[in-house]
């Protein structure tokens, strides 16, 4: 299996590496990154089968970077110091996990699983970002794919989003400029819908935090606490009346 580590810290770096080589012939080492942006770059332009990651890294944690890839097709095992939420969402996924400092014979047992696994890998991770989704913390940071870069934004700072065709523009919280990501409406959906966000149009993705008023009308509109204008489909009017009276 072609195989690609990404760790912040050298040292975790290159004693994986050699424990690889070593003990591990089945695998194909074909990337070793210092971090999550680098490791990110790797993952598009080689497609790996097999991700060793890192769960804390600055800028863009594991979790995070998976959330980018949006559906990974590669089999993960995580790397992570001792977390309790961190192990928690990974076993509560069925993906596989190793404590560091690694154990060579642990790293031995989760590469034979992951090998003799690999193609149940897609609906583990999907489970594990379903897991996160769920239980995301008010101060979590999503990464934002714009057209050069990542941009790790909190979702508080998020107020709502348009509809771009196959992009969507991002209106942020004290911020004049929307920033235009390379995701549609539906992705973008499909990662805040849990997290106090309601698709009121097709086109509309609302925080109901930033919700100033609701006019009545046809479909209605609703005034964001910015001042700018979102209508209200005529069929998402009822769904939505409905659930911000539970607010």
């Amino acid at each position: 299996m072609t195989t690609i580590i990404i760790d912040d810290e050298e040292h975790c770096r290159d004693v994986l590496h050699l424990l690889l080589t070593r003990y591990c012939p089945e695998l194909q080492v074909v990337a070793v990154c210092a971090g999550s942006e680098e490791g990110l770059k790797a993952i598009v332009r080689l497609q790996p089968q097999l991700v060793f990651l890192d769960v804390e890294m600055p800028g863009m944690n594991g979790f995070e970077l998976l959330e980018t890839i949006g559906r990974p097709n590669f089999s993960v095992i995580f790397t992570t110091a001792y977390d309790q939420y961190a192990i928690k969402a990974i076993r509560h996924s069925a993906l596989d996990f190793l404590l560091k400092p690694v154990d060579k014979e642990e790293l031995v047992v989760a590469v034979k699983k992951a090998v003799s696994q690999r193609h149940a890998s897609g609906p583990k991770t999907e489970a594990l970002l379903q897991f996160l989704h769920q239980h995301m913390q008010p101060n979590e940071r999503l990464a934002l794919p714009t057209v050069d870069g990542l941009r790790m934004m909190p979702v508080r700072e998020i107020t709502y989003c348009e509809s771009e065709g196959s992009y969507t523009r991002v209106f942020l919280q004290q911020h004049a400029s929307p920033l235009l990501i390379c995701r549609s409406l539906k992705e973008v959906e499909d990662v805040l819908k849990d997290k106090g966000f309601f698709r009121v149009h097709n086109s509309y993705l609302i925080n109901l935090s930033y919700m100033y008023k609701y006019i009545k009308g046809d479909g209605g509109e609703i005034i964001m606490t910015d001042g700018r204008s979102v209508p209200v489909s005529r069929h998402r009017k009822q769904e939505f009346l409905t659930r911000i009276e539970k607010l």
